[in-house]
Protein backbone atom coordinates (compact mmCIF):
# COMPACT_ATOMS: atom_id res chain seq x y z
CA UNK A 1 0.00 0.00 0.00
CA UNK A 2 2.87 2.34 0.73
CA UNK A 3 4.45 2.01 -2.72
CA UNK A 4 1.22 2.70 -4.71
CA UNK A 5 0.40 5.72 -2.53
CA UNK A 6 3.94 7.04 -2.96
CA UNK A 7 3.67 6.58 -6.72
CA UNK A 8 0.37 8.47 -6.74
CA UNK A 9 1.93 11.30 -4.74
CA UNK A 10 4.91 11.55 -7.09
CA UNK A 11 2.62 11.40 -10.13
CA UNK A 12 0.44 14.20 -8.72
CA UNK A 13 3.52 16.34 -7.96
CA UNK A 14 4.86 15.86 -11.48
CA UNK A 15 1.62 17.19 -12.91
CA UNK A 16 1.94 20.51 -11.07
CA UNK A 17 3.31 23.72 -12.56
CA UNK A 18 6.06 23.85 -9.90
CA UNK A 19 8.04 21.21 -11.81
CA UNK A 20 7.97 23.34 -14.95
CA UNK A 21 9.11 26.42 -13.01
CA UNK A 22 12.03 24.61 -11.33
CA UNK A 23 13.33 23.12 -14.59
CA UNK A 24 13.01 26.44 -16.39
CA UNK A 25 14.83 28.39 -13.67
CA UNK A 26 17.66 25.86 -13.47
CA UNK A 27 18.22 26.21 -17.20
CA UNK A 28 17.96 30.01 -17.11
CA UNK A 29 20.57 30.47 -14.37
CA UNK A 30 23.04 28.34 -16.31
CA UNK A 31 22.34 30.42 -19.42
CA UNK A 32 22.82 33.74 -17.58
CA UNK A 33 26.31 32.79 -16.41
CA UNK A 34 27.25 31.48 -19.85
CA UNK A 35 26.02 34.64 -21.59
CA UNK A 36 27.93 36.96 -19.25
CA UNK A 37 31.19 35.06 -19.70
CA UNK A 38 30.78 34.88 -23.49
CA UNK A 39 30.09 38.62 -23.64
CA UNK A 40 33.19 39.32 -21.53
CA UNK A 41 35.32 37.12 -23.76
CA UNK A 42 34.07 38.82 -26.97
CA UNK A 43 34.48 42.32 -25.47
CA UNK A 44 38.07 41.81 -24.29
CA UNK A 45 39.56 43.31 -27.48
CA UNK A 46 36.97 46.03 -28.03
CA UNK A 47 38.38 49.39 -29.10
CA UNK A 48 36.92 52.86 -29.63
CA UNK A 49 39.29 54.96 -31.77
CA UNK A 50 39.56 58.57 -30.66
CA UNK A 51 37.80 57.94 -27.33
CA UNK A 52 40.99 57.76 -25.19
CA UNK A 53 39.53 54.89 -23.16
CA UNK A 54 41.73 52.37 -21.40
CA UNK A 55 41.47 48.68 -22.28
CA UNK A 56 39.31 47.96 -19.24
CA UNK A 57 37.04 50.94 -19.90
CA UNK A 58 36.63 49.84 -23.52
CA UNK A 59 35.69 46.35 -22.36
CA UNK A 60 33.18 47.74 -19.85
CA UNK A 61 31.67 50.01 -22.50
CA UNK A 62 31.33 47.13 -24.98
CA UNK A 63 29.74 44.85 -22.37
CA UNK A 64 27.31 47.48 -21.13
CA UNK A 65 26.37 48.47 -24.70
CA UNK A 66 25.61 44.84 -25.55
CA UNK A 67 23.42 44.36 -22.49
CA UNK A 68 21.67 47.68 -23.12
CA UNK A 69 20.64 46.62 -26.64
CA UNK A 70 19.87 43.06 -25.54
CA UNK A 71 17.64 44.19 -22.67
CA UNK A 72 15.86 46.80 -24.77
CA UNK A 73 14.96 44.06 -27.25
CA UNK A 74 13.65 41.94 -24.39
CA UNK A 75 11.31 44.76 -23.39
CA UNK A 76 10.12 45.96 -26.81
CA UNK A 77 9.40 42.73 -28.65
CA UNK A 78 6.92 40.83 -26.40
CA UNK A 79 4.26 43.54 -26.17
CA UNK A 80 1.74 42.20 -28.70
CA UNK A 81 2.61 38.48 -28.34
CA UNK A 82 2.15 38.51 -24.57
CA UNK A 83 -1.20 40.31 -24.84
CA UNK A 84 -2.38 37.75 -27.38
CA UNK A 85 -1.21 34.84 -25.21
CA UNK A 86 -2.86 36.38 -22.12
CA UNK A 87 -6.14 36.70 -24.00
CA UNK A 88 -5.92 33.08 -25.15
CA UNK A 89 -5.24 32.05 -21.56
CA UNK A 90 -8.29 33.95 -20.28
CA UNK A 91 -10.42 32.21 -22.91
CA UNK A 92 -9.54 28.80 -21.58
CA UNK A 93 -6.19 27.93 -23.21
CA UNK A 94 -4.37 28.15 -19.87
CA UNK A 95 -1.26 26.23 -20.95
CA UNK A 96 -0.60 28.40 -24.01
CA UNK A 97 1.03 31.34 -22.09
CA UNK A 98 3.41 28.79 -20.55
CA UNK A 99 4.21 26.44 -23.43
CA UNK A 100 4.85 29.09 -26.11
CA UNK A 101 7.39 31.12 -24.04
CA UNK A 102 9.22 27.90 -23.14
CA UNK A 103 9.71 27.28 -26.86
CA UNK A 104 11.29 30.73 -27.08
CA UNK A 105 13.57 29.99 -24.12
CA UNK A 106 14.80 26.84 -25.85
CA UNK A 107 15.50 28.62 -29.14
CA UNK A 108 17.45 31.42 -27.41
CA UNK A 109 19.68 28.92 -25.60
CA UNK A 110 20.34 27.11 -28.87
CA UNK A 111 21.32 30.46 -30.38
CA UNK A 112 24.03 31.07 -27.78
CA UNK A 113 25.35 27.54 -28.26
CA UNK A 114 25.71 28.22 -31.99
CA UNK A 115 27.51 31.49 -31.24
CA UNK A 116 30.04 29.65 -29.07
CA UNK A 117 30.53 26.55 -31.24
CA UNK A 118 30.54 28.22 -34.67
CA UNK A 119 32.26 31.42 -33.46
CA UNK A 120 29.41 33.50 -34.81
CA UNK A 121 29.27 37.26 -34.09
CA UNK A 122 27.85 38.13 -30.69
CA UNK A 123 25.18 40.21 -32.43
CA UNK A 124 23.46 36.95 -33.38
CA UNK A 125 22.12 36.97 -29.83
CA UNK A 126 20.06 40.05 -30.69
CA UNK A 127 18.19 37.96 -33.24
CA UNK A 128 17.84 35.16 -30.69
CA UNK A 129 16.38 37.66 -28.22
CA UNK A 130 13.82 38.83 -30.79
CA UNK A 131 12.82 35.22 -31.52
CA UNK A 132 12.54 34.45 -27.80
CA UNK A 133 10.39 37.47 -27.03
CA UNK A 134 8.11 36.90 -30.03
CA UNK A 135 7.08 33.79 -28.09
CA UNK A 136 5.98 35.94 -25.14
CA UNK A 137 9.07 35.60 -22.95
CA UNK A 138 9.00 36.01 -19.19
CA UNK A 139 6.31 38.70 -19.60
CA UNK A 140 3.89 35.93 -20.61
CA UNK A 141 5.40 32.93 -18.83
CA UNK A 142 5.25 34.13 -15.20
CA UNK A 143 1.71 35.61 -15.30
CA UNK A 144 0.64 32.37 -16.98
CA UNK A 145 2.16 30.34 -14.16
CA UNK A 146 0.55 32.48 -11.44
CA UNK A 147 -2.84 32.39 -13.17
CA UNK A 148 -2.70 28.61 -13.63
CA UNK A 149 -1.86 28.24 -9.94
CA UNK A 150 -4.73 30.43 -8.79
CA UNK A 151 -7.55 28.84 -10.78
CA UNK A 152 -6.97 25.31 -9.59
CA UNK A 153 -8.45 25.70 -6.11
CA UNK A 154 -11.93 25.96 -4.62
CA UNK A 155 -13.17 28.55 -2.16
CA UNK A 156 -12.65 26.04 0.65
CA UNK A 157 -8.92 26.06 -0.13
CA UNK A 158 -8.59 29.84 -0.32
CA UNK A 159 -5.86 30.02 2.32
CA UNK A 160 -3.81 27.53 0.30
CA UNK A 161 -4.26 29.59 -2.86
CA UNK A 162 -2.87 32.67 -1.14
CA UNK A 163 0.30 30.82 -0.18
CA UNK A 164 0.91 29.04 -3.50
CA UNK A 165 2.39 32.08 -5.32
CA UNK A 166 4.81 32.45 -2.41
CA UNK A 167 5.82 28.81 -2.69
CA UNK A 168 6.45 29.35 -6.40
CA UNK A 169 8.73 32.28 -5.55
CA UNK A 170 10.57 30.09 -3.03
CA UNK A 171 11.04 27.24 -5.51
CA UNK A 172 12.14 29.75 -8.12
CA UNK A 173 14.82 31.06 -5.75
CA UNK A 174 15.98 27.60 -4.65
CA UNK A 175 16.32 26.45 -8.25
CA UNK A 176 18.24 29.62 -9.10
CA UNK A 177 20.51 29.11 -6.10
CA UNK A 178 21.40 25.55 -7.11
CA UNK A 179 21.83 26.46 -10.77
CA UNK A 180 24.03 29.46 -9.98
CA UNK A 181 26.30 27.53 -7.62
CA UNK A 182 27.10 24.90 -10.26
CA UNK A 183 27.07 27.18 -13.31
CA UNK A 184 30.58 28.57 -12.84
CA UNK A 185 32.05 25.09 -12.38
CA UNK A 186 30.21 23.75 -15.42
CA UNK A 187 31.47 26.67 -17.51
CA UNK A 188 35.08 25.73 -16.74
CA UNK A 189 34.57 22.17 -17.98
CA UNK A 190 36.57 22.15 -21.17
CA UNK A 191 35.95 20.43 -24.46
CA UNK A 192 39.04 20.44 -26.70
CA UNK A 193 36.99 20.75 -29.86
CA UNK A 194 34.31 23.17 -28.67
CA UNK A 195 35.82 25.26 -25.84
CA UNK A 196 34.60 26.62 -22.53
CA UNK A 197 30.90 27.04 -21.94
CA UNK A 198 29.61 24.41 -24.34
CA UNK A 199 28.91 21.80 -21.66
CA UNK A 200 27.17 24.43 -19.54
CA UNK A 201 24.96 25.44 -22.47
CA UNK A 202 24.15 21.84 -23.40
CA UNK A 203 22.96 21.16 -19.85
CA UNK A 204 20.90 24.37 -19.95
CA UNK A 205 19.28 23.33 -23.24
CA UNK A 206 18.44 19.87 -21.89
CA UNK A 207 16.78 21.41 -18.81
CA UNK A 208 14.70 23.74 -20.98
CA UNK A 209 13.74 20.84 -23.23
CA UNK A 210 12.57 18.85 -20.19
CA UNK A 211 10.60 21.87 -18.96
CA UNK A 212 8.91 22.25 -22.35
CA UNK A 213 8.05 18.54 -22.59
CA UNK A 214 6.68 18.57 -19.05
CA UNK A 215 4.42 21.56 -19.78
CA UNK A 216 3.06 19.86 -22.91
CA UNK A 217 2.68 16.27 -21.73
CA UNK A 218 2.36 16.19 -17.94
CA UNK A 219 1.18 19.61 -16.79
CA UNK A 220 -2.40 19.39 -15.55
CA UNK A 221 -4.93 22.21 -15.76
CA UNK A 222 -7.85 22.22 -13.33
CA UNK A 223 -10.31 25.07 -12.90
CA UNK A 224 -12.63 25.76 -9.97
CA UNK A 225 -15.00 28.71 -9.67
CA UNK A 226 -15.93 30.18 -6.33
CA UNK A 227 -18.90 32.42 -5.57
CA UNK A 228 -18.41 35.89 -4.16
CA UNK A 229 -21.35 37.89 -2.84
CA UNK A 230 -21.67 41.36 -4.33
CA UNK A 231 -25.28 42.42 -3.84
CA UNK A 232 -26.60 40.13 -6.58
CA UNK A 233 -26.24 36.45 -7.36
CA UNK A 234 -23.25 36.57 -9.70
CA UNK A 235 -20.15 34.46 -10.09
CA UNK A 236 -16.88 36.27 -9.50
CA UNK A 237 -13.51 34.60 -9.37
CA UNK A 238 -10.90 36.64 -7.55
CA UNK A 239 -7.39 36.91 -8.91
CA UNK A 240 -4.58 35.22 -6.87
CA UNK A 241 -3.87 37.15 -3.69
CA UNK A 242 -1.31 36.85 -0.97
CA UNK A 243 -3.31 38.11 1.96
CA UNK A 244 -5.13 35.27 3.71
CA UNK A 245 -7.18 37.67 5.82
CA UNK A 246 -8.46 39.75 2.91
CA UNK A 247 -12.20 40.39 2.85
CA UNK A 248 -14.32 38.08 0.71
CA UNK A 249 -16.00 40.95 -1.13
CA UNK A 250 -14.07 42.42 -4.04
CA UNK A 251 -15.18 45.11 -6.50
CA UNK A 252 -17.17 43.79 -9.45
CA UNK A 253 -15.03 45.95 -11.73
CA UNK A 254 -11.49 47.29 -11.68
CA UNK A 255 -10.91 50.21 -9.29
CA UNK A 256 -8.79 52.36 -11.58
CA UNK A 257 -7.39 54.94 -9.07
CA UNK A 258 -5.99 52.17 -6.88
CA UNK A 259 -4.65 50.27 -9.86
CA UNK A 260 -2.89 53.37 -11.27
CA UNK A 261 -1.20 54.18 -7.94
CA UNK A 262 0.01 50.61 -7.56
CA UNK A 263 1.26 50.57 -11.15
CA UNK A 264 3.26 53.76 -10.49
CA UNK A 265 4.83 52.27 -7.35
CA UNK A 266 5.68 49.05 -9.19
CA UNK A 267 7.23 50.93 -12.12
CA UNK A 268 9.41 53.13 -9.89
CA UNK A 269 10.63 50.22 -7.80
CA UNK A 270 11.18 47.94 -10.78
CA UNK A 271 13.15 50.71 -12.51
CA UNK A 272 15.39 51.07 -9.46
CA UNK A 273 15.96 47.32 -9.16
CA UNK A 274 16.28 46.68 -12.89
CA UNK A 275 18.64 49.58 -13.54
CA UNK A 276 21.00 48.45 -10.79
CA UNK A 277 20.86 44.69 -11.30
CA UNK A 278 21.28 44.89 -15.10
CA UNK A 279 24.69 46.53 -14.56
CA UNK A 280 25.73 44.51 -11.52
CA UNK A 281 27.11 41.70 -13.68
CA UNK A 282 29.21 44.14 -15.71
CA UNK A 283 30.34 45.94 -12.54
CA UNK A 284 31.83 42.82 -10.91
CA UNK A 285 33.88 41.99 -14.04
CA UNK A 286 36.01 45.14 -13.74
CA UNK A 287 38.83 45.91 -11.35
CA UNK A 288 39.18 45.77 -8.41
CA UNK A 289 36.77 42.78 -8.29
CA UNK A 290 37.61 41.11 -11.66
CA UNK A 291 35.48 38.02 -11.03
CA UNK A 292 35.98 34.62 -12.66
CA UNK A 293 33.20 32.33 -13.95
CA UNK A 294 33.01 30.54 -10.59
CA UNK A 295 32.71 33.82 -8.70
CA UNK A 296 30.01 34.97 -11.12
CA UNK A 297 28.05 31.83 -10.28
CA UNK A 298 28.44 32.45 -6.57
CA UNK A 299 27.38 36.08 -7.01
CA UNK A 300 24.25 34.98 -8.89
CA UNK A 301 23.59 32.49 -6.09
CA UNK A 302 23.70 35.35 -3.58
CA UNK A 303 21.04 37.09 -5.66
CA UNK A 304 18.90 33.95 -5.69
CA UNK A 305 19.22 33.68 -1.90
CA UNK A 306 17.15 36.86 -1.76
CA UNK A 307 14.20 34.84 -3.10
CA UNK A 308 14.46 32.58 -0.06
CA UNK A 309 14.99 35.30 2.55
CA UNK A 310 12.19 37.40 1.03
CA UNK A 311 9.86 34.40 1.16
CA UNK A 312 10.68 33.74 4.81
CA UNK A 313 10.39 37.42 5.68
CA UNK A 314 7.02 37.65 3.93
CA UNK A 315 5.69 34.61 5.78
CA UNK A 316 6.80 36.06 9.13
CA UNK A 317 6.02 39.77 8.68
CA UNK A 318 2.58 39.30 7.15
CA UNK A 319 1.36 38.00 10.52
CA UNK A 320 2.08 41.29 12.28
CA UNK A 321 2.10 44.07 9.64
CA UNK A 322 -0.15 44.94 6.71
CA UNK A 323 0.61 44.82 3.00
CA UNK A 324 1.68 48.46 2.80
CA UNK A 325 4.28 48.03 5.54
CA UNK A 326 5.50 44.88 3.80
CA UNK A 327 6.16 46.88 0.64
CA UNK A 328 7.97 49.60 2.60
CA UNK A 329 10.14 47.06 4.47
CA UNK A 330 11.22 45.52 1.18
CA UNK A 331 11.94 48.89 -0.40
CA UNK A 332 14.03 50.02 2.58
CA UNK A 333 15.96 46.73 2.43
CA UNK A 334 16.83 47.21 -1.24
CA UNK A 335 17.58 50.94 -0.93
CA UNK A 336 20.03 50.30 1.93
CA UNK A 337 21.87 47.43 0.27
CA UNK A 338 22.18 49.07 -3.13
CA UNK A 339 23.43 52.28 -1.51
CA UNK A 340 26.36 50.45 0.08
CA UNK A 341 26.98 48.63 -3.22
CA UNK A 342 28.08 52.01 -4.60
CA UNK A 343 31.30 51.82 -2.58
CA UNK A 344 32.16 48.12 -2.93
CA UNK A 345 35.84 47.46 -3.73
CA UNK A 346 36.28 43.95 -2.29
CA UNK A 347 34.40 40.71 -2.91
CA UNK A 348 33.43 40.32 0.75
CA UNK A 349 31.97 43.85 0.68
CA UNK A 350 29.81 42.79 -2.27
CA UNK A 351 28.30 39.97 -0.22
CA UNK A 352 27.80 42.27 2.76
CA UNK A 353 25.92 44.73 0.56
CA UNK A 354 23.80 41.92 -0.90
CA UNK A 355 23.00 40.68 2.59
CA UNK A 356 21.24 43.98 3.24
CA UNK A 357 18.87 43.14 0.34
CA UNK A 358 17.34 40.26 2.33
CA UNK A 359 13.76 41.43 1.75
CA UNK A 360 14.17 43.20 -1.60
CA UNK A 361 11.78 40.86 -3.42
CA UNK A 362 8.87 41.40 -1.05
CA UNK A 363 7.48 44.59 -2.71
CA UNK A 364 6.55 43.22 -6.15
CA UNK A 365 4.47 40.17 -5.09
CA UNK A 366 2.86 42.29 -2.37
CA UNK A 367 1.96 45.01 -4.87
CA UNK A 368 0.45 42.28 -7.03
CA UNK A 369 -1.48 41.19 -3.95
CA UNK A 370 -2.89 44.69 -3.49
CA UNK A 371 -3.72 44.86 -7.19
CA UNK A 372 -5.45 41.48 -7.20
CA UNK A 373 -7.90 42.63 -4.53
CA UNK A 374 -9.24 45.12 -7.07
CA UNK A 375 -9.47 42.80 -10.09
CA UNK A 376 -12.21 40.25 -10.98
CA UNK A 377 -11.37 36.93 -12.61
CA UNK A 378 -12.39 37.92 -16.13
CA UNK A 379 -9.48 40.43 -16.18
CA UNK A 380 -7.01 38.43 -14.12
CA UNK A 381 -4.60 37.30 -16.83
CA UNK A 382 -4.72 40.52 -18.81
CA UNK A 383 -4.14 42.67 -15.69
CA UNK A 384 -1.07 40.73 -14.61
CA UNK A 385 0.27 40.83 -18.15
CA UNK A 386 -0.45 44.57 -18.41
CA UNK A 387 1.63 45.13 -15.30
CA UNK A 388 4.51 43.18 -16.81
CA UNK A 389 4.21 45.19 -20.03
CA UNK A 390 4.23 48.46 -18.06
CA UNK A 391 7.45 47.38 -16.40
CA UNK A 392 8.93 46.58 -19.80
CA UNK A 393 7.96 50.00 -21.19
CA UNK A 394 9.68 51.59 -18.21
CA UNK A 395 12.79 49.64 -19.19
CA UNK A 396 12.94 51.62 -22.44
CA UNK A 397 13.79 54.65 -20.29
CA UNK A 398 15.82 53.34 -17.36
CA UNK A 399 18.03 50.85 -19.27
CA UNK A 400 19.72 53.40 -21.60
CA UNK A 401 19.76 56.00 -18.81
CA UNK A 402 21.52 53.74 -16.32
CA UNK A 403 23.87 52.37 -18.99
CA UNK A 404 25.04 55.78 -20.22
CA UNK A 405 25.43 57.08 -16.67
CA UNK A 406 27.52 54.01 -15.81
CA UNK A 407 29.79 54.58 -18.81
CA UNK A 408 30.24 58.27 -18.02
CA UNK A 409 31.04 57.69 -14.33
CA UNK A 410 33.46 54.77 -14.75
CA UNK A 411 36.52 56.93 -14.11
CA UNK A 412 35.36 58.60 -10.87
CA UNK A 413 32.52 56.57 -9.28
CA UNK A 414 31.40 53.36 -11.08
CA UNK A 415 28.77 52.81 -8.39
CA UNK A 416 26.96 56.08 -9.10
CA UNK A 417 24.12 54.18 -10.78
CA UNK A 418 23.54 52.31 -7.52
CA UNK A 419 23.12 55.64 -5.70
CA UNK A 420 20.53 56.65 -8.31
CA UNK A 421 18.76 53.33 -7.80
CA UNK A 422 18.56 53.96 -4.06
CA UNK A 423 16.97 57.38 -4.67
CA UNK A 424 14.38 55.92 -7.07
CA UNK A 425 13.44 53.31 -4.48
CA UNK A 426 12.74 56.02 -1.90
CA UNK A 427 10.55 57.85 -4.44
CA UNK A 428 8.65 54.61 -5.05
CA UNK A 429 7.46 54.61 -1.43
CA UNK A 430 5.29 57.70 -2.01
CA UNK A 431 2.52 56.21 -4.24
CA UNK A 432 2.39 53.15 -1.98
CA UNK A 433 1.20 55.36 0.86
CA UNK A 434 -1.39 57.02 -1.38
CA UNK A 435 -2.60 53.62 -2.57
CA UNK A 436 -2.94 52.51 1.05
CA UNK A 437 -5.28 55.39 1.80
CA UNK A 438 -7.31 54.68 -1.34
CA UNK A 439 -7.61 50.98 -0.51
CA UNK A 440 -8.80 51.73 3.02
CA UNK A 441 -11.45 54.13 1.69
CA UNK A 442 -12.49 51.57 -0.93
CA UNK A 443 -13.03 48.74 1.56
CA UNK A 444 -14.87 51.08 3.95
CA UNK A 445 -17.17 52.09 1.09
CA UNK A 446 -17.85 48.43 0.26
CA UNK A 447 -18.61 47.68 3.91
CA UNK A 448 -20.98 50.67 4.26
CA UNK A 449 -22.70 49.80 0.96
CA UNK A 450 -23.28 46.21 2.05
CA UNK A 451 -24.44 47.35 5.50
CA UNK A 452 -27.12 49.71 4.13
CA UNK A 453 -28.14 47.15 1.48
CA UNK A 454 -28.74 44.64 4.24
CA UNK A 455 -30.69 47.22 6.30
CA UNK A 456 -32.86 48.02 3.29
CA UNK A 457 -33.50 44.34 2.67
CA UNK A 458 -34.47 43.73 6.29
CA UNK A 459 -36.90 46.70 6.28
CA UNK A 460 -38.48 45.48 3.08
CA UNK A 461 -38.91 42.02 4.62
CA UNK A 462 -40.60 43.50 7.73
CA UNK A 463 -43.00 45.58 5.63
CA UNK A 464 -43.94 42.63 3.47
Amino acid sequence: MVVPSLCLTVSAALRQVETTVVLEQLGSTLFDTALLMVVKDRSANASYPGSHLSREESEQKAMSDFYMTFNLILRLTPILPSLLLARLGDRGWRKVPIVVPLCGYLLARLGLLLVVVLRLPLQVMFGAAVLYELCGGYCSFWPGVITLTSIGTTAKDRSKVSVLPLILELLYGLAGLVGSLVSGHLFLLYSSSLGNGTILLIVSILLHLLSLLHSIVLLQVSVHVRKVSSGSNRELECCPILDVDAPEEVPAKINMPNVVLLFVAAILYNSAVGGAVELLGVFVMKEPLSWTATQVGYGNAAGCMIFITSFLGLMVFRRCINDVMLVLVGMVSFATGIYFMSFVTKTYLFYLARSLNLFALIPMPTIRSLLSKQVPASSCGITLTSLQLSLKFAGLVYIPTFTKLYQRTLDWLPGFVFLLSSILTVLGMIPVRWAAAALILCFHFIWIHNYFSMEKFQKASIIS
